[in-house]
């Protein structure tokens, strides 16, 4: 792998102005490798040829169909390359296809080139005419990345001028080459350009990777629009020689395993497996050509190129009605098949007919659910999102704050598209930082949530029980359960944030739940009147009480609202009746008297129910939930049918 240098080279411009002949002078391949190229001389689909370095490295060449109805074809293969040789004839000049390639090479994001004259030896080409030609190219790349590119003239047939241009190219290759980052970390991701069956070997997908190493035997996934299909590594090949892995920067052919050809088409991905995924509604910063007379129009259709992917969508802007030329919009692209695309990937944009490249743009994220335009929070988000870009860190509080609930690494995972390796390395690093929090209770797979989201998590308990004492002012706390159903949160994250507001003195304990500090139930005089009533009538049921939906019934008539459940809740908070569960409540001296007739039952030996019932004067309904709750409270201990006192 040490002898490809991880730059792709592709050529580009108008039909008939030489790039094959280029490609063929300097690699000694034909790139036209289809029978119609060859009989048409004419190139449809894409051609690949490695170009030799004086020092024996290899690097890719990406011959591109110059036609104006194959510029679907030019797109997936300008994906991917680092540099561009823009092929100018010189006896047609600055074309069509020539200012709509070097249109989509610059909303690809390319950042290096150079110029090829070409054709320099034919009748009526004179050096007057190359100097002219010379002025008009750099009249058209002004202000494009091929601005003061070197502009080479030569003939691939004869050769001259042919010298002075390779050395030109390998500078231009050694030069990107140290400046272009290392893109071989991370997960492997190929948009696939070819696809085929070779016999003895099965399947091959050819691309290249734009990011991630790739070995003999790894796991992948072919995602495609209609699902994911899993297989292995079966073999290698770069530039036509077998190796034992393949990375960013490199045009691959993998032999895959377990796949079968005919479910894979150009368009579809080879990926690492669970970090990618297709999706078919994306954000972006989308740019209108200024050399367009028509503005884009909302909800317009489009053609999408995105990787090696050509699907129909929709524009939705975000933030006006229609896009003018020469204008940036943020917007929603809706497609109608599902492609792989990560924030950061470049795509370009068609006009669904007559086709003619529109613009292009940046992917800030994938979207879960349709947006309406003019909405300033999503406006907001999506700036952030534009900001954030390249930097997981900001990327994962942004999902974080995005999704408003704590999320596990896989979640995030799926949501950035990043490894899960860099993605739980992070939030490490944004945790030790104090930025993040692990909410998850020490149980299971982390959970996290940002600060600001904890922050805000802690204002929504303080307003549910507001809102509680609220509604209910004679309920000195709201149950812990019934706080975690309201809030619709997990165990781990409620216990941290009561904890935190407990230390802060914000929220008390107050059994079975909890309630702001500082509320105290005040029993107005008809409260206190019906709390004296209730307490009375329990002390003379003694150990044979009436059922609590009953007692409540009967009170109904007199007391508004939930005000007598309210009241015999109070009492128990406050200990003046014991609830031995919903319906079975008791007055605190009975319930003492039955404490002490267990004792003296126990201070004899183990005794059971029956003998508890006929010593308490009552029934199993309210002999039982005694037992149980002497039991629960570390009184007696459960042996068998029996009960035993547990001694201090």
């Amino acid at each position: 792998m040490d002898q490809i240098v991880t730059v792709v080279v592709g050529t580009a411009g108008h039909i008939d102005h030489g790039k094959s002949s280029l490609v063929r002078r300097l690699t000694g391949i034909d790139p036209d490798r289809l029978k119609e190229e060859r009989a048409r001389e004419m190139t449809i689909d894409l051609g690949f040829a490695p170009f030799e370095l004086p020092d024996g490295r290899r690097v890719g060449l990406i011959d591109v169909p110059g036609h104006e109805r194959f510029v679907k074809n030019m797109v997936a293969g300008a994906t991917g390359i680092d540099l561009v040789v823009l092929v100018v004839a010189a006896d047609d000049g600055v074309m069509p296809q020539t200012r709509e390639h070097l249109e989509i090479l610059t909303l690809l994001g390319l950042e290096a080139g150079m110029i090829a004259l070409t054709k320099i030896d034919l009748p009526g080409v004179d050096d007057e005419l190359v100097e002219i030609l010379e002025l008009e190219i750099e009249e058209l790349v002004e202000g494009t990345f091929l601005e003061g590119a070197p502009i080479l003239p030569l003939d691939s047939l004869s050769g001259r001028g042919f010298e002075a241009f390779q050395e030109a190219l390998v500078k231009g290759v050694e030069a990107r080459a140290a400046t272009r980052g290392d893109r071989s970390q991370g997960a492997y991701r190929q948009p696939i350009q070819r696809v085929f069956t070779a016999k003895g070997f099965g399947t091959v997908v050819t691309g290249i990777p734009l990011q991630g190493t790739l070995q003999q035997g790894d796991k992948v996934e072919v995602i495609t629009a209609g699902g994911t299909l899993p297989g292995r590594v079966r073999g290698l090949q770069a530039y036509g020689r077998g190796v034992d892995r393949v990375r960013a920067g490199h045009s691959a052919a993998v032999n895959v395993a377990d796949v079968d050809f005919k479910d894979v088409a150009r368009g579809d991905t080879l990926a690492a497996p669970r970090v990618f995924r297709a999706h078919d509604m994306f954000e972006v910063r989308l740019e209108h050509l200024p050399s367009q007379a028509r503005p884009i129009k909302q909800r317009q259709v489009v053609r999408v190129h995105l990787g090696t992917a050509e699907v129909l969508g929709e524009v939705v802007l975000l933030d006006r009605e229609t896009l003018e030329p020469g204008e940036s919009s943020l917007c929603q692209l809706r497609l109608r098949s599902k492609v792989v695309g990560a924030s950061g990937d470049r795509f370009v944009i068609r006009r669904h007919s007559p086709m003619e490249t529109l613009g292009g743009g940046t992917i800030l994220g994938l979207s879960r659910w349709r947006l309406k335009p003019f909405k300033g929070f999503n406006l907001e988000r999506l700036s952030n999102q534009e900001s954030a870009l390249g930097n997981l860190d900001q990327a994962i509080l942004l999902a974080l704050d995005e999704r408003g609930q704590p999320a596990r690494s896989d979640r995030l995972v799926e949501t950035l598209q990043h490894p899960r390796q860099e993605v739980e390395s992070a939030l490490t690093a944004l945790a030790e930082r104090g930025e993040v929090l692990n909410v998850s209770g020490g149980k299971g797979q982390p959970v996290y949530l940002t600060r600001a989201g904890f922050k805000a998590f802690c204002d929504q308990v303080t307003d549910s029980l507001e809102a509680y004492h609220e509604s209910r002012p004679l309920r000195q706390g709201l149950p812990r359960l019934e706080l975690r159903s309201r809030l619709k949160t997990s165990e781990g994250v409620l216990s941290l944030a009561l904890t935190t507001l407990v230390e802060a003195g914000e929220v008390a304990e107050r059994p079975p739940g909890f309630g702001r500090a500082g509320f105290e139930v005040q029993l107005g005089e008809a409260t206190e009147a019906l709390a004296a009533r209730l307490c009375a009538r329990y002390e003379t049921d003694g150990l044979n009480p009436t059922a609590r939906g009953q007692v409540l019934e009967q009170e109904r008539e007199d007391v508004k609202g939930d005000d007598a459940l309210d009241v015999l809740l109070t009492l128990c908070d406050r200990g003046e009746l014991v609830a031995l569960n919903e319906e079975i409540l008791l007055h605190a001296s009975s319930y003492l008297r039955a404490q002490e007739a267990a004792g003296a039952l126990g201070a004899q030996g183990p005794f059971g129910p029956s003998a508890f019932k006929d010593a308490i004067g009552s029934s199993r309904r309210v002999a039982i939930p005694l037992l149980e709750r002497f039991d629960a409270t570390g009184f007696t201990r459960r042996q068998g049918d029996t009960r035993v006192l547990v001694q201090d």
